[in-house]
């Protein structure tokens, strides 16, 4: 049977987690700052742990409560599902169909892709969530997510599976007045001397790595410097002076004035984006996307 009461606790204690104060957790969740408090502490009392430290700065979870704070994060996005699918279920929807992914994919990809796939499924519903490259393959494992859209290729796991989406001709971008701006194309092996503005390995390891090793097989011995969390942020890091950037060609349009960008010769290629799903996991929908897809897909 499922603990309500209990549920309402770890709802509050999320809100006051998130929010890192009792009265603006209060604020947000429509109720007064002592009933709040009053709770949370019935919380403590029942788990028979301290989660918060209290001040005047607000309130610092302490070692237990952020030990549980991953926990119910997930939980709560459970239920906000489990609601979600409630409520389809009773206006007549057919089905949920949950999508992870990067924030270019959310761009470029999925806005068409979604409209297609609602007008031959209308009785579907599409819900999208933002995730990191390196969060797809995780979040598909434990069924969090039925497809995700992100930045990865080669061997991704016994039952993952990717598909080709997006691909792009890898390029270097560089400052305007830098010496080696004035080429028309650029080999890796002439970055030697450059100090490299990367996106992170902790965002997208697949994708870090896969650079890494087309690198040194091209003559670089990589001297990365900054680590970041977007192909935007590296050209802004080069716009800063701090560095060069291996980026998609297709990124010139995030180049401001004082940053240009050249092709690497010889040309390489790179995935921009991929739909990754679990074969493990049997979904008529994710089937049908599939389906979509590989009738959209060149070749």
């Amino acid at each position: 049977m499922i603990n309500f009461r209990l549920v309402r606790h770890l709802w509050l204690f999320l809100a006051v987690a998130e929010e890192q104060s009792f009265s603006r957790a209060a604020k947000r969740l429509g109720m007064s700052q002592p009933p709040l408090t009053e709770q949370i502490q019935i919380l403590e009392h029942s788990l028979k742990l301290r989660l918060f430290e209290r001040s005047r700065q607000g309130a610092k979870l302490t070692p237990a409560g952020a030990a549980i704070l991953p926990a119910v994060r997930k939980f709560a996005d459970q239920l906000e599902r489990l609601e979600l699918a409630v409520l389809e279920a009773v206006s007549g929807q057919a089905g949920v169909l949950t999508i992870g992914a990067i924030t270019n994919a959310m761009i470029d990809v999925l806005p068409p892709l979604i409209d297609r796939f609602k007008a031959q499924h209308p009785q579907i519903t599409v819900t999208v969530r933002e995730i990191d490259s390196a969060e797809a393959i995780p979040a598909l494992e434990a069924g969090d997510i039925d497809l995700a859209f992100a930045r990865l290729e080669g061997n991704l796991g016994k039952d993952i599976r990717s598909m080709p989406l997006t691909e792009d001709r890898l390029a270097v971008a560089i400052p305007r007045e830098h010496p080696l701006a004035a080429r028309s194309r650029l080999t890796l092996a002439s970055l030697s001397d450059e100090a490299l503005v990367m996106s992170s390995r902790q965002v997208s390891p697949n994708y870090f790595d896969y650079l890494i090793g087309v690198c040194k097989a091209n003559g670089l011995n990589p001297r990365v410097l900054h680590e970041v969390r977007s192909v935007s942020s590296q050209i802004a890091f080069v716009s800063c002076g701090q560095g060069v950037a291996l980026v998609p060609a297709s990124m010139k349009k995030l180049a401001p004035e004082n940053v240009v960008l050249r092709p690497v010769s010889p040309r390489l290629s790179i995935v921009t984006t991929a739909v990754v799903w679990n074969s493990a996991r049997s979904n008529p929908l994710v089937d049908a996307l599939l389906e979509q897809l590989r009738g959209s897909v060149p070749g």
